[in-house]
């Protein structure tokens, strides 16, 4: 924690080249540690006082004042939260008094082992042997001796050599990654729970170095992010701005100082953008709003788009109801008309093919077709052979694999055995060396025995002697061995070196028959390409001779309607000629007309005079009237405007009745005025009757006159 707090986190700001100042946060800490695990330091005092059966607490506490009292980190207790401190070590952030009392009855973990293996071997609660599973315990059977001489055993593993391997190994881990801290606190001295001390709790928040990691993150930068992520993030701040240099730091000053951003927030390392505590939220803040935004705006084009749509479907459905509405007005005006019948009636047969050409073509394409048919049988003939050529290639090529892959298992099968020899000659080996290490410490001892023992020199020196011969036959033994294992390995080689061939020749096979493979799919894949295009080939030959005798139908049922045509051509003949005989009666009849015509219209232009007196009084009639219709259009129209007007009458008649109904209760002169209405109401009531009358009479004298001149 302190190495990440205090160094590296300093040590990146000044390698990304921001203003920063080095801050020394606790670089004094080395001496403390140092006093506890130099070699007579605190916890070897600790291991060795463990270890004598007559040392006490007060031994201690004197042998640590008389090995440390003179270091300037060694001081006298001054714990106001416990009186009975025996020392005290200065740290880089205060003073830490300690108490030894008890503390060798707690190194030296006075759990039998026997006990323990008897917990884990014997017991029936899970929970038991969960609990001391990770504790060697002590075997219930002695180990033989194998007429070896016992050694002696060695000191007992106390808490403090336990807790020394297990920070090591946490430190290798720690250095090994990047760790996250959580920092535990002491509430109180006494172990009462619920029970707070304030002064302790921060006496150690300020001993662990909480509090100056703190004061490292409040003047540090304790957010940072590469400039590649911060311009991917925020460049929709000021796109411009963030495109405008390809320095990294240009751009993003550029960036910041468009949106006010100060510059006492953040700064611009070499790969890095550091942001203070609480500076980064600012700019989210502000991306943010800007993607808002932009969803909304997004969101509205979204729905204009799709009413839009909506707009345009109803606005054409709108206006081809007005298409479908004038074409059948055109229908009903015409479906009596006989071009028009005619035309409904030959317009199916408008831009109809011939049919002998269309048969014509049918025969080329059929006989094209059988061409290329053909052909795809004569190719598929082809590759049928070769197909049987390359199968008969590929079984020489398989079989031949085969033997080859034969003398690669004998060869195998040897390595394996040359393998083996090769492992028990190590074995062999590394149990001489066992021996050779047993014998040389035997040795070692034996040669200890004979400083300790003058008397038994000549004994020792015997076998001394024997063991240096036994040593030699062993060196000359391990010697031969190393030949062989020589001889072995460059077999081994050469045994590799035909593998490697046969390997190659296998590869060189296996990629012919890959080839040879890949040319037999691709074979198979054009016969079934062509045994496709044949059956599609027959399909459209069937289809093309069902259409053929479909012609043939409609061929003679055409020759059919010919001769009816025919038929009806005479008769229509015949009937012209009746027609031309009645045309000339007629244009007789027709010379008689004209004479009376011209009769005709002179009584026609007096009754054309006498129709505008009509339409002037109906113009008359018609101003009289509140909102009344247009001016006739024609002679042919009056009717309509008269009923028209008509109807508006009866609908103001109505309204006026209601209006009589809701003045029921007026005065006199309302009443009077009433009755005038009414009158007047009654009179252009008959006016307008008069006048239909009058140009229904007038429409139907021209109507008759009109079909007489006819």
């Amino acid at each position: 924690f302190n190495h990440h707090m205090f160094v590296v986190e300093q040590e990146e700001y000044v390698k990304e080249g921001i203003d920063w100042v080095m801050v020394d946060f606790g670089m004094d800490l080395a001496a403390a540690i140092i006093m506890f695990e130099k070699p007579m330091g605190i916890w070897a005092i600790l291991e060795e006082e463990s270890l004598f059966p007559k040392a006490t607490d007060k031994s201690f506490e004197e042998k640590l004042k008389a090995a440390l009292g003179k270091l300037p980190v060694f001081l006298k207790p001054a714990s106001k939260t416990d009186k009975n401190a025996h020392f005290g070590v200065s740290h880089y952030a205060g003073v830490v008094n300690y108490n030894v009392t008890s503390w060798l009855e707690k190194n030296k973990d006075p759990v039998n082992e026997t006990v323990v293996e008897l917990f884990k071997s014997t017991s029936t609660c899970q929970l038991l042997k969960h609990l001391w599973r990770d504790h060697p315990g002590q075997p219930t059977t002695a180990p033989k001796d194998d007429g070896k001489k016992k050694k002696k055993g060695g000191g007992g593993k106390t808490v403090s050599s336990v807790y020394l391997v297990s920070l090591s190994e946490l430190m290798t881990t720690l250095y090994s990654c990047e760790p996250h801290f959580v920092r535990c606190l002491v509430p109180n001295t006494h172990k009462k729970p619920g029970d707070v001390e304030p002064p302790l709790i921060m006496h150690q928040l300020t001993c662990n170095g909480v509090l100056e990691g703190i004061r490292i993150c409040m003047r540090g930068f304790p957010n940072r992010m590469p400039y590649a992520d911060f311009k991917m993030r925020y460049a929709c701040l000021g796109a411009a701005e963030i495109a405008s240099s390809s320095d990294n730091k240009t751009a993003v000053y550029a960036l910041m100082d468009k949106i006010a951003f100060d510059r006492e927030r953040y700064r611009l390392g070499h790969t890095l953008v550091f942001f203070r505590a609480g500076a980064l939220a600012g700019l989210e803040e502000g991306r943010d709003e800007l993607v808002i935004k932009w969803v909304r705006f997004i969101q509205g084009e979204v729905f204009k788009r799709v009413r839009s749509r909506v707009y345009e479907k109803k606005r054409d459905q709108r206006e081809l109801i007005k298409v479908a509405q004038r074409n059948f007005r055109k229908f009903l005006s015409m479906r009596d008309w006989g071009w028009f019948v005619i035309i409904q009636k030959t317009r199916g047969m408008i831009g109809m093919p011939n049919p002998e050409e269309e048969l014509r073509l049918l025969e080329e394409k059929a006989n094209a077709t059988y061409g290329e048919y053909k052909a795809a049988l004569d190719v598929t003939a082809d590759l049928e052979s070769q197909m049987g050529a390359l199968k008969d290639d590929i079984g020489a090529m398989s079989k031949q694999l085969s033997e080859e892959q034969g003398n690669v298992s004998v060869y195998t099968d040897r390595q394996a055995k040359a393998l083996t020899i090769k492992a028990e000659a190590e074995c062999e080996l590394s149990k001489q060396q066992a021996i050779l290490v047993s014998e040389e410490a035997s040795r070692v001892e034996l040669a200890g025995e004979v400083k300790a023992h003058a008397g038994s020199i000549g004994a020792v020196k015997k076998d001394i002697d024997d063991i240096e011969l036994t040593i030699t036959k062993v060196e000359q033994e391990k010697g031969n061995r190393d030949h062989t294992i020589k001889v072995l390995q460059d077999e081994v080689g050469e045994q590799d070196e035909v593998i490697n061939k046969l390997n190659k020749e296998k590869k060189h096979l296996s990629g012919t028959q890959a080839k040879s493979s890949e040319d037999l799919a691709s074979a198979e894949e054009k016969v079934a390409h062509l045994s496709q295009v044949k059956s599609q080939l027959e399909s459209t030959l069937d289809q093309l001779e069902g259409g053929l005798d479909k012609e043939k139908k409609s061929r003679a049922n055409l020759e059919k309607a010919k001769r009816k045509v025919e038929g009806d051509l005479k008769m229509a003949q015949d009937a012209v000629a009746d027609l031309e005989r009645a045309k000339r009666e007629v244009e007789g009849v027709i010379a008689n007309k004209e004479k009376n015509n011209q009769l005709l219209s002179a009584k026609l232009d007096d009754e054309q005079s006498l129709v505008a007196k009509a339409q002037k009084n109906i113009k008359e009639l018609q101003g009289r009237v509140e909102g009344a219709e247009e001016e006739l259009e024609a002679e042919r129209q009056a009717r309509a405007q008269a009923e028209r007007q008509r109807s508006d009458l009866a609908r103001e008649i109505d309204q006026l009745g209601e209006r009589l109904d809701e003045a029921g209760g007026a005065t006199v002169a309302q009443v009077e005025l009433n009755k005038k209405r009414e009158s007047e109401i009654v009179k252009l009531r008959k006016d307008v009757e008069e006048t239909n009358i009058s140009s229904e009479s007038v429409l139907s004298n021209m109507k008759r006159k009109q079909g007489d001149a006819v």
